[in-house]
Order: structure tokens, then C-alpha cells, then sequence
């Protein structure tokens, strides 16, 4: 059995997790394979919001195996908190919650770490989410890092202490005001450590292999967009992690012909979060209405998201640099209201206009190109069959399509998981 790929097509907040909790009925497994708990993967049903960070967003659904890959980063604390709100409405994740021994944890200095280095930087500060993502990610390319593997040896907390030591001096080396205690921070840390213990710790790479050959259905599910990835994306204001279909193969043990549909997620216009170039951000009243309407705020930091219109040249690249075979429309109700929607379809880009995404896209290269598109003004929220989308938003699907040459076969028009549209199957 081939495994099919999930991913974000901008800078993430793209609706991943709602599609992954719809998609989970049709498969067996549901694998995270990269980032760590700076994504906030939102779920909406039976009126309830659900929040989850690492933990695959299939752990709702029951009978299903709910896998953390090797490259993926675990905070035990943040971790830990995830299942106590699991355990609140019933959930038995020891059942269906494995975690690979090769996964790397982050510890409370990598977290101190990440706030100094922020704070060091000014006016150049890339907008982390503080999370301790970067810091831990240096330290496994580093050859430093803790793995959850290590914590079943009996001499694990002489590394711990010997990384932590070495991360307060480079605390100190950047020299700035970051108050801590660590004492009381590796008190919560340890006790977390105990409850990572009583899940199943797995070689990822032998179970995913094995799965496959006894025809388990799997879905890779990733963190973050296309546009962050470590690689490909808008460097340096990305994260830490490979984002797209690659990653996929690294960060679960998963060979590249073994890949089957790769599922991308966009929305019907662009946020960002953070720092960096932005080229189709608005800072009028269209934007403004995006972040309301479309209530644009991180499931993890709460940090309000810059709006702008769908901007086809940076989805383009992502659509290539993946190999996409399908799309996912999220947030088509969002853009009920606006008479005329605008796409950006190329750049003009040093005198010259361009549809392929430079290496620099900052506002100082960078124009947009737009091409006008009539909205729409009905209501999408309680439409529950393709049959009843408005004429404009079908057209504005179907230009989509044609100019990014990948069928969208998904348009949703709300947060809930029944607020899903089959367009088309493919």
C-alpha cells in the first residue's frame, strides 16, 4: 500500500487538521512526520473545538493507530498537556498513540535557548514561536540531541544535564534579559517524562514498512506550509523542519516510490504569520475582513495572521515542488461578500514579468499581477452538496484549476468537519 501525503500549500494555517480528521475513516494510520508543537492543527465537531499540536489529528476517530515519526520535535510538557485534555473527553490514546524512538524532545533550555536568540536579534527577529523548534532541530543536526529512545536507558539524565549545562552558557553568550527558573521548569519536564513513558515507544520506520506490507492504509500528515520549509521556503523566515513531500520519505522511514496521493491544502486567499516577504498581503479594509470573517489567529500563539489575496505564483511552486495530485480548498465562505476577488498570476519581478517564485519575493522586487474575478455573496455555511455553490465560486474553482493545472477536488465552507464539499473524485 502506498502512502498518501497531506500537506499545506502557503505558510501554514491552512486548515490541515480538519481535513486530516475527515480523511481518517479511509485509512488505517495517521502518521506526523515533521515540526513540533508550533503547529496548532484546529478540529471542529459535534460543536466543539479541538486543538491538538503534536499529536496526530486522527486521535479522535477510534480503531485507528496515531503515529509521531521520527521527524517530528516532542516537548513532553506541551505533550503531556495534549493528553490530559484527550483524557477529559474519554480518549483512549494508549491505544492508538505510538511514538518513534527516534523522535527528538525538547527540552526546557532549548525553549530559554530560542526566546534569547529571538531577543538578540532586534528589528531582525524572525518571529519564532518560542517554542524551542529551531534550537532543537540544531541540536539533531548538531549530533547533541536527545531522542525519545534515550529516555528507556538508564543513564539518559547525565545527557540531559550535560546538553542543559550547555545550553544555559549560550544563554549567557547572547546576553540578554531572559529570566528563568529552571529548576521549576525541569520539575514539570520530568514528571512529563514519566507520562511520555507509558505510551509505545516504536521503531517508525520497521512499523510503517510492515504496515504496508500487511496493506494497512497510511496518511502522512505535516505541520506548518510548503512556504516554511527549511529548503524551499521564504528563508530565513521559515521553520525548522523539510515541510513538503520530501520530508514525508526522512521524517517516517517512508522510501519515494512508495508515495501515493499527494493532498494539498490551500486557502481561497494567503495569511502569514510572523516576520517575512509577503507580497499579496493587504493592510486595507479587504484584509481586515479576511481576519475577521476568517478569524484569523494561531491555534497556538493566538498572534493575529497578516491577510491577502490567493497568490498563484507561490502556489504554483509549492503545487511543483511537492508533485500535488489533488487540491483542497479551505475557507471559500470567508470570501462570501466581496464583489470582486483578485488573484495574483505573476510578478513583475526587476523589470520583468515572471510567473515562477524568485529567490527574493521581498516588496522591494517584488510587484503583484492581479487578474479580477467576480465574487460571491451567498451563504456557504449550510451548503452541504457542490450543486448549491454559487455560480462566481465555481468559476473562481475552475480558473484555479486551470491555471495551476491540478483538479480541486474539495472546497470546504466552514470550520465543522460536515461543512466538507466533494467536488469531484479523481
Amino acid at each position: 500500500m502506498a502512502v498518501d501525503l497531506l500537506l499545506g500549500l502557503q505558510w501554514g494555517d491552512e486548515g490541515k487538521g480538519k481535513i486530516v480528521d475527515v480523511f481518517t475513516s479511509n485509512y488505517d494510520i495517521i502518521a506526523r512526520f515533521q515540526g513540533g508543537p508550533n503547529a496548532g492543527h484546529t478540529l471542529v465537531f459535534n460543536g466543539k473545538k479541538h486543538v491538538l499540536h503534536t499529536i496526530p489529528s486522527g486521535i479522535f476517530h477510534e480503531n485507528k493507530v496515531n503515529l509521531v515519526g521520527n521527524g517530528v520535535v516532542i516537548d513532553p510538557v506541551i505533550f503531556k498537556k495534549e493528553l490530559d485534555k484527550l483524557e477529559e473527553q474519554n480518549v483512549d490514546y494508549k491505544k492508538s498513540l505510538c511514538i518513534s524512538r527516534k523522535a527528538h524532545i525538547i527540552l526546557p533550555t532549548h525553549r530559554l535557548l530560542d526566546a534569547a536568540s529571538e531577543a538578540s536579534k532586534g528589528k531582525a527577529k524572525i518571529g519564532s514561536t518560542l517554542k524551542g523548534i529551531g534550537p532543537t532541530y540544531m541540536d539533531k543536526t548538531g549530533r547533541n540531541g536527545i531522542r525519545v529512545g534515550d529516555i528507556e536507558l538508564a543513564d539518559w539524565k547525565d545527557k540531559y544535564r550535560a546538553l542543559a549545562d550547555k545550553h544555559e552558557a549560550m544563554i549567557e553568550f547572547h546576553n540578554v534579559d531572559i529570566q528563568y527558573d529552571l529548576k521549576e521548569l525541569e520539575a514539570d519536564f520530568f514528571e512529563a517524562i514519566e507520562t511520555l513513558k507509558s505510551l509505545k515507544f516504536i521503531d517508525s520506520e520497521e512499523y510503517i514498512y510492515q504496515a504496508q506490507q500487511s496493506g494497512k492504509s497510511i496518511l502522512a500528515e505535516g505541520a506548518q506550509g510548503s512556504l516554511l520549509d527549511i529548503d524551499f521556503g521564504t528563508y530565513p523566515f521559515v521553520t525548522s523542519s523539510n515541510t513538503t513531500a520530501a520530508g514525508a520519505c526522512t521524517g517516517l522511514g517512508v522510501a519515494p516510490n512508495q508515495i501515493g496521493e499527494v493532498f494539498g491544502i490551500f486557502k481561497a486567499y494567503t495569511t502569514r504569520v510572523g516576520s517575512g516577504p509577503f507580497p499579496t498581503e493587504l493592510f486595507d479594509e479587504d484584509g481586515e475582513t479576511m481576519g475577521r470573517v476568517g478569524n484569523e489567529f494561531g491555534a497556538t500563539t493566538g498572534r493575529s495572521r497578516r491577510c491577502g489575496w490567493l497568490d498563484l505564483v507561490a502556489l504554483r511552486y509549492a503545487c511543483q515542488v511537492n508533485g500535488v495530485t489533488q487540491l483542497i480548498m479551505m475557507k471559500g465562505d470567508v470570501l462570501s461578500g466581496f464583489k470582486t476577488l483578485k488573484v495574483c498570476t505573476a510578478y513583475k519581478y526587476k523589470g520583468e514579468t515572471i510567473t515562477h517564485l524568485p529567490y527574493n519575493i521581498e516588496a522591494e522586487n517584488v510587484t503583484p499581477i492581479y487578474t479580477e474575478i467576480k465574487g460571491w455573496a451567498a451563504d456557504l455555511t449550510g451548503m452541504t452538496e457542490a450543486s448549491q455553490l454559487p455560480e462566481n465560486l465555481n468559476g473562481y474553482v475552475e480558473f484555479l484549476e486551470k491555471e495551476l493545472n491540478i483538479p480541486i477536488t474539495i472546497v470546504s465552507v466552514g470550520p465543522d468537519r460536515k461543512q466538507t464539499i466533494i467536488r469531484k473524485t479523481v
